[in-house]
């Protein structure tokens, strides 16, 4: 029988830590990765292995993916670096160098909607190489999961609509787009790492329950928060940079941002794969405000 170990990277992400969980409580055996050992302890705890490193580092990624049948790739977020695509591309040849040499043979790996688009839209563009990076590997069946916009993107807001009344950012509010909670991600992903039943290399682009635009998703938050007048605002892409900035994104990621956001108002990431029953997920946005509406009273 083939070896049925699972190893998760990102681990104490949203989507990484969810992933681990529903495959232990299945007794899938796990070997989770972090940057940070006391943050993996919940996890230990519950029967995971644990490998403590950097993404980046060969050595490291060899000894995390050694003996292994599957692997969940991600490349995680790094708010401070000075070159967010160099950080992207080491890490990214880091994964796919270990893949290769280990033997893996199945990929989960987390990508973004308009991966298939070479430029214009900033970090994604970054997942993009990722994606030909891995599509290179022999004998690895690989699957891209291609996830939307998350809602837990709104998190971020909670400070901005206490503080000045208002839900904003530099994407168009009338625009309706699809939306996704990252607990449907790591679920289709946990399933897709248990089964392994993907062949060769392909994308599944991941759609959330509907399209909704940022103006009815602040309609919803406002009515959870107890603000039901509360309005989205559109900012300029001058005073977004400013605003990221001033939340300590890097100069270089802060302008990346804005190039995503640019990208995703002229259209440049919309779906590929039309709507199905495969790639629509179930957690409606109406649902997730409730979540928001307990952080924002937690606060």
């Amino acid at each position: 029988m083939a070896n049925r170990l699972v190893v998760i990277t990102g681990a104490t992400g949203n989507i990484g830590k969810k992933i681990s969980e529903t495959l232990l409580a299945k007794k899938i055996p796990i070997r989770v990765v972090a940057r940070h050992a006391d943050k993996l302890q919940e996890l230990v705890a519950k029967g995971a292995e644990a490998i403590v490193g950097s993404l980046d580092d060969q050595a490291t990624m060899a000894k995390a993916f050694a003996g292994a049948d599957a692997v969940f790739a991600m490349i995680p977020p790094n708010f401070v670096v000075p070159d967010f695509r160099a950080y992207q591309n080491k890490v990214g040849e880091s994964l796919a160098q270990a893949i290769q040499a280990s033997g893996v043979k199945y990929v989960a790996n987390l990508s973004s909607l308009g991966a298939h688009q070479p430029g214009g839209l900033g970090p994604i563009n970054g997942v993009h190489d990722q994606e030909l990076r891995l599509n290179k590997l022999s004998d690895v069946n690989v699957l891209h999961l291609r996830p939307t916009y998350f809602m837990e993107n709104q998190l971020m807001s909670l400070g901005m609509i206490k503080q000045m009344g208002i839900n904003g950012s530099a994407m168009r509010g009338d625009v309706a787009f699809p939306m996704i909670a990252t607990a449907d991600i790591a679920a289709v992903a946990a399933e897709a790492l248990e089964k392994k039943d993907f062949k060769g290399k392909s994308v599944l682009e991941l759609l959330g329950p509907a399209d909704i635009s940022l103006q009815e998703a602040t309609v919803l938050i406002g009515k959870a928060i107890g603000k039901p007048d509360l309005k989205y605002v559109q900012f300029s892409y001058e005073d977004t940079q400013k605003a990221l900035l001033g939340m300590g994104f890097s100069p270089d990621l802060a302008r990346l941002f804005v190039e995503m956001s640019k990208g995703s108002n002229e259209g440049l990431m919309k779906p590929t794969q039309a709507r199905s029953a495969k790639n629509t997920t179930p957690t409606t946005f109406a649902e997730f405000s409730k979540v928001i509406a307990s952080i924002y009273n937690q606060g």
